[in-house]
């Protein structure tokens, strides 16, 4: 380069490499930052060709965009990205910029280029992931979308929506606010309520009947959430998932449970009148009777836990922070009053709130009242503590009894089989089993525990809540 020595030093310390190239691409000049961008001294370039340096993949666009460059009539200018040998032999992506301006001062055309190999992976890296996203969102049987802030656009929707809602999606890209359409009328102030949540930075979750093709008769779960930066928000985003199935069942089960517990209770009753009236008539029969009168009051009993179950199954609440310390203590007290002849020995309580169902009261009282109900005498040796653990609680309840028959200590812990549950004594345990499930804990069964012969300790583990 014809120029004097300050203005090449002047080049070395730009962060851009800055060359000078012949109509051949060979180098005649290249500033310092060739060292620092590739680690190749400006020295060991000039009079090499610098096609000979560019990946094999890029290297005929990259010359190509060269030849337009220089044989250009008038002046041109074109800007390329390609990949550049290193020192080591590795690739840095490099962005160019090259014209066809030249004077007789420069020995060539110049070429500016900047190391953009973060920029360019991270733009690869977001391209893949969005690929895969929308492979994902394709097979999909959720419906997937995105909007803008304030409803205004739609940004994404995936072709399952097509199928839960009943309308194209090419009708809520043209017009938002069709999405409305596909809402059951009787839903639409709530789901208008929830949009106006979203677009304010709120979290939704919200169930409700979509599809007029279909009568609206399918239901949707929603779960949106707001995208927000620097404190606005500037997209809504979320997923619907068809629960009709799961809102048919719950329907079907709440009709049997009215149905069976209307007309158990109803012939329940007519049995026990006439045992008093049998009682009463014929006196020589009260061992007869007594059998009758035990055997109908405990199918109420079951008709009663059934009722729990039914609605353990069909409420969808979230758990809740309770005070485990709290509910043992008032099942304590209750299981004593009910059977003042036992004995329930509280072996330490710590003080611990787990994240779990408020029915986990009723599991406690069925746990302690158990060994009650199976004792020969109602007399049974009861311990109960609760420990802190680490992740949480574990509730033990010891007894002195015969070990739980399997198929009911299975009903317990999880591992039943659905067989077999004709043949337990009843709904208790299932009580437990679903209230500690739904809580995300766990029930462990040991029966014979420390090598008696008689006895068992259950424990009940459930996670800490959250701080």
């Amino acid at each position: 380069m014809n120029g004097s020595e300050p203005l090449g030093l002047l080049l070395d310390q730009a962060q851009d490499k800055i060359a000078l190239v012949d109509n051949e691409g060979r180098f005649t000049f290249v500033n310092g930052a060739s060292e620092r961008i590739l680690g190749i001294p400006p020295a060991e370039l000039v009079g090499e060709v610098a096609f000979e340096y560019i990946h094999p993949d890029d290297r005929e666009a990259v010359r190509a965009a060269f030849q337009r460059t220089i044989t250009s009539d008038g002046f041109a200018e074109e800007t390329v990205e390609y990949r550049h040998r290193t020192a080591d032999g590795s690739w840095v992506w490099l962005e160019s910029r090259m014209s066809n301006l030249t004077d007789d001062e420069l020995d060539g055309y110049v070429v500016s280029s900047r190391d953009v190999t973060d920029r360019v992976r991270a733009e690869r890296q977001r391209a893949e992931a969005t690929s895969h996203l929308k492979e994902i969102a394709a097979v999909s049987g959720d419906v997937l979308w995105m909007f803008d802030a304030d409803w205004s656009e739609l940004l994404f929707v995936n072709p399952a929506y097509e199928d839960i809602y009943g309308t194209p999606t090419d009708e809520i890209r043209g017009d938002p606010d069709k999405f409305l359409d596909a809402v059951h009328p009787d839903d639409r102030p709530a789901i208008e309520e929830a949009m106006k949540l979203l677009a304010a930075g709120d979290s939704v979750d919200i169930e409700y009947r979509v599809n007029p093709e279909e009568n609206y008769n399918r239901w949707v779960w929603v779960q949106g959430e707001p995208i927000i930066e620097d404190g606005e928000v500037v997209r809504i985003t979320g997923f619907t998932k068809d629960v009709t199935d799961r809102r048919r069942r719950e329907r079907q089960l709440v009709v049997m449970d009215n149905l069976l517990r209307h007309n158990l209770r109803n012939e329940l009753n007519i049995v026990l009148g006439t045992v008093e009236d049998l009682e009463a008539d014929v006196p020589e029969a009260a061992e007869h009777t007594a059998v009758i009168r035990r055997v109908g009051e405990r199918l109420l009993q079951t008709a009663e836990k059934e009722r729990e179950v039914i609605d353990l199954i069909t409420d969808q609440r979230e758990t809740d922070r309770i005070d485990l310390r709290s509910v043992v203590e008032g099942c304590v007290e209750t299981v004593r009053d009910r059977y003042p002849e036992g004995s329930i020995t509280v072996d330490g309580l710590d003080a611990v709130t787990v994240d779990g169902r408020c029915e986990l009261r009723s599991a406690v009282t069925e746990l302690l009242e158990n060994p009650f109900q199976h004792s020969d005498d109602g007399r049974p040796t009861v311990t109960v503590r609760l420990r802190r653990t680490d992740d949480g609680a574990e509730l033990v309840i010891e007894d002195d009894l015969p070990a739980i028959p399997s198929v009911e200590a299975d009903v317990l812990t999880g591992d039943h089989d659905m067989t077999h549950v004709y043949h337990s004594s009843g709904l208790g345990f299932w009580v437990v089993y679903w209230s500690v499930e739904l809580s995300n804990g766990d029930v462990a069964v040991d029966s014979d525990p420390a090598g008696r012969e008689r006895g068992n300790r259950t424990t009940v583990s459930l996670p800490r809540a959250a701080k």
